[in-house]
């Protein structure tokens, strides 16, 4: 009996690991048509309507002054930032403050968002501080995100076409000191930005990024508003779902932005994965059940430990790490610009065991920890845990 469920196992992993090279193979694939793309619309980048940044804060994370500064720093022609926050003491009020009285010639705002319109306190902010923009084009991007000068030329570009009717944007993770941190930062550039790009060769972007969406107002009237977003915990995933909805078309720019990470512990780092993943499975759950492929070096580790060691298995195990490390290098270096992964690449057998583990638990519950509070996720949709 022990024999044949070891032999189910084995046939299980090799089957695993022969799927994941595959994946690998379209990562490599889907970076060579994003980086085509991505060029030939850093050719056609032209002036664009002006713009209302909307960025709802809550707290202070690590270096968020410069990235407040990083946004009146482009280079263009017209538009405004508007911050919101729902409590009048918030310790991000005294940056916003300061931001003011060093960039007077930019239009700034802060508005405190005294109604709870959803469990999601981020979107129930924005649905508040969109009355105060002024103009039909929008974007909202977190606290943590920084940005190059030509950042609103090129991302705002796509919108001059009719049939795009979002752009949502890769990122990169500036980590702090710490494991946890370190850990993150490898799943971003080399977990999280490969699974987009091969989202994007196989079915297209058909969701959002909170490092940056950007959108028309109309479009947002038309899906109901933030209103209609203001439960979900995945509220960037959701807001390219409903537009994509209408028949538009939801665009991966060619700008990679950059975040920088908080001090995570290594269980700070588990609950932060584990959060993530629950949202993502609950928003596509199938989808989400497919990523057990991408964890190849455990697959063809655990075809080698049940084959014994056979040449064969050792084979299947240098091809599968060879491609690992392939796609893993090629995205975070071409595509991010993350130098880091490199120097990092003897973390990610740990990073592949861990979101392996990750996975398996995420499929065991419903709860999610979020800014210090319990939520129970039910369909993507955050209920209270008091």
């Amino acid at each position: 009996m022990v024999h044949q469920l070891l032999r189910i196992f084995e046939l299980l992993a090799v089957a695993a690991a022969i799927s994941s090279i595959a994946y690998y193979v379209t990562c490599l694939w889907g970076v060579s048509s994003f980086l085509r793309t991505a060029k030939l619309a850093d050719k056609n980048v032209r002036p664009t309507p002006a713009v209302s940044i909307l960025k709802p804060l809550k707290g202070t994370d690590p270096h968020m002054y410069e990235c407040f500064r990083s946004h009146c720093l482009q280079d263009y022609p017209e538009y405004e930032i508007i911050f919101g926050v729902s409590d009048p003491r918030d310790p991000a009020i005294e940056l916003v403050e300061r931001l003011t009285r060093e960039f007077p010639q930019r239009v700034i705002r802060l508005t405190v968002c005294r109604q709870t319109l959803g469990t999601n306190i981020k979107v129930s902010n924005l649905a508040q501080m969109l009355p105060e923009a002024r103009y039909e084009h929008l974007i909202v991007n977190d606290s943590d995100i920084r940005v190059e000068p030509d950042y609103l030329r090129r991302v705002l570009a796509p919108l001059a076409d009719p049939a795009i009717g979002l752009v949502t944007c890769l990122y990169r993770g500036i980590p702090s000191d710490t494991l946890g941190s370190r850990l993150e930062s490898l799943g971003i550039s080399m977990d999280f930005c490969p699974g987009v790009l091969v989202a994007r060769q196989i079915e297209g972007i058909k969701f959002g990024l909170g490092s940056t969406l950007a959108f028309r107002r109309r479009d947002l009237q038309a899906i109901g508003g933030f209103e209609t977003l203001a439960d979900y915990l995945a509220d960037d995933y959701q807001l390219g779902q409903h537009i994509a909805a209408l028949g538009l078309k939801v665009e991966l720019s060619g700008v990679v932005v950059e975040t920088f990470l908080p001090r995570y512990t290594l269980s700070e780092f588990f609950s932060h994965q584990l959060r993530w993943a629950r949202a993502v499975r609950d928003s596509r759950f199938w989808g989400y059940v497919g990523m057990g492929i991408t964890f190849g070096i455990p697959w063809a580790l655990g075809a080698l430990i049940c084959a014994r060691g056979a040449v064969w298995a050792w084979e299947l195990f240098a091809i599968t790490v060879a491609m690992r490390v392939a796609a893993a290098v090629v995205v975070g270096m071409t595509v991010l610009g993350d130098r880091r992964v490199t120097r990092f690449l003897a973390m990610l057998p740990l990073r592949d065991f861990i979101a392996m583990l990750v996975w398996i638990t995420s499929f065991a519950g419903h709860k999610v920890e979020w800014r210090g509070e319990l939520f129970r996720l039910k369909d993507g949709k955050l209920e209270s845990i008091p």
